[in-house]
């Protein structure tokens, strides 16, 4: 009998090898190769050559999407599910994943066939977690984790929505390798969406996370599926974001959030309210009027300056990218006036959300100025724009957009750069350099009002003294 052949297959990008190496060449990780057996090589057969098409020719029949009454879900999908499509949600354990899935396949199973096909819980468990949600007596349930099986209920039935949770639980027979190896999801996640593109089933597949954040998986699990969804938060937060890191059928930019109560997954459909509140009068904070696909959210970015005795300060941020916080740090301190070269400097989103957009930039600046002068942001204030390394501001996209919802959540002025036209009853208090938007957004008479009462409390204890 033969030996079977081995070969080591690196867990983060797929990349195969004969013998095991330290370092996959294909992404440079050490550590991630493991072993598996090959599979047999196959007698491929010749097919006959079919005739050409022009783009011209083709006829596309435009499939209605499929609602999945889940509002934020509908955000970021771009309208709701589209027929025949793969989609791949992943997130950290704990975050909502199966909730917020079982909560759409009730909503769907109301007016279309839904499937569940758990490989993680029991059918019991799923019970107790729908009884809870409420809703989801018309969701059909299948618990396997034999990847043909799967495949011939999707094929025999042909429901209009498939949840499979998790595509880490599926194996073949036909492989050798442990379930959730290389070769068993890439071998899963083919079939699956063979079988969805043959059937017309829209499939949905729940994925694990790595340590960064990132799907579990061969990065091929993401070439291959329509959309990729990430599920962000954490057990200490009540809030969840959903966010879309590829999506063949709509925007990759729109933002959904949600928060977790003891009846389920809420939509929160204006979360300016929740993230973009502050308290007046408090330095170091200030709030960024964001934009996050089609949607303008307002958040609050708290700064903390803090002198150091290290010979490299620190520059920690959450919720921004670092080398971001590091450019606007040293674009402050030289063009802006502050000295922050022997001082710590920590940034942070309140309500635990990531912003990467540039529009931000200025929100950021304006937080970490008021730190450092320990002076407040004018009262009612918001601020967005791109800063640039020579001190100048750009504006920020659609900025009638993003004084909208500021007038939406009461506030009285916005920050912004020159060409920001005004909208509405907000005022627009424009600046072309950062120098100056520091100077007209930080509030002068509150540090005025600091120095007459210390003026008072001086003379007044001269006089106790006399």
């Amino acid at each position: 009998m033969a030996r079977p052949a081995v070969q080591y297959a690196c867990s983060e990008c797929g990349y195969a090898a004969g013998r095991w190496l330290g370092r996959c060449p294909g992404c440079a990780s050490f550590g991630t190769l493991v072993e598996e057996v090959a599979e047999p090589s196959r007698e491929r057969s010749r097919a006959a050559a079919r005739p050409l098409l022009r783009l011209v020719d083709v006829e596309v029949e435009e499939a209605a999407r499929i609602p999945t009454g889940v509002p934020e879900l509908d955000r970021v999908l771009g309208g709701g599910l589209v027929p025949a499509s793969l989609v791949l949600l992943g997130g950290e354990p704990g975050v909502g994943k199966s909730t917020l899935l079982l909560t759409a396949l009730a909503a769907i199973s109301r007016e279309r066939r839904a499937l569940l096909v758990t490989g993680e819980e029991s059918v019991a468990q799923v019970k107790l977690r729908a009884e809870r949600l409420g809703g989801a007596e018309r969701v059909e349930i299948l618990a396997e984790t034999e990847l043909e099986a799967v495949c011939e209920t999707l094929r025999s039935e042909r429901p209009d929505v498939c949840v499979i949770d998790s595509v880490q639980t599926l194996s073949s027979s036909e492989l050798g390798s442990a379930p959730g190896s290389v070769a068993q999801v890439r071998e899963a996640a083919s079939r699956l969406l063979r079988v969805a593109k043959e059937s017309g089933v829209a499939t949905v597949l729940v994925g694990h996370v790595t340590k960064d954040g990132s799907v579990a998986g061969p990065r091929v699990l993401e070439h291959l599926v329509d959309c990729v969804l990430q599920f962000e938060g954490d057990r200490y937060h009540a809030h969840r974001v959903l966010r879309a890191a590829k999506n063949r059928f709509g925007s990759t930019n729109e933002l959904g959030v949600f928060e977790m109560t003891g009846a389920g997954l809420v939509g929160v459909p204006d979360p300016s309210e929740v993230f973009g509140r502050t308290v007046e009068g408090e330095p170091g904070a200030a709030v960024a009027c964001a934009l996050e696909g089609t949607r303008p959210i307002l958040l609050e970015i708290q700064a903390l300056v803090a002198q150091t005795d290290l010979a490299l300060p620190r520059r920690v941020a959450t919720g921004v990218d670092p080398k971001r916080l590091a450019m606007i740090v040293a674009v402050l301190s030289r063009h802006a006036g502050i000295p922050l070269g022997q001082a710590d400097v920590f940034v942070n989103v309140a309500g635990g959300v990531r912003i990467d957009e540039p529009g931000a930039d200025l929100a950021i600046a304006l937080a970490i100025a008021s730190a450092a002068r320990r002076l407040p942001v004018r009262p009612g204030t918001a601020a967005f724009g791109e800063i640039g390394l020579t001190g100048r501001l750009r504006v920020a996209v659609q900025s009638e957009r993003r004084l909208e919802e500021c007038a939406k959540l009461g506030l009285a002025q916005a920050v912004a750069p020159v060409g920001t036209r005004a909208r509405g009853r907000i005022r627009v208090e424009c600046a072309e350099t950062l120098r100056a938007a520091v100077r007209v957004g930080l509030d002068d008479a509150a540090a005025h009002g600091d120095r007459s009462e210390a003026d008072e409390g001086a003379a007044s204890g001269r006089a106790a003294a006399r």
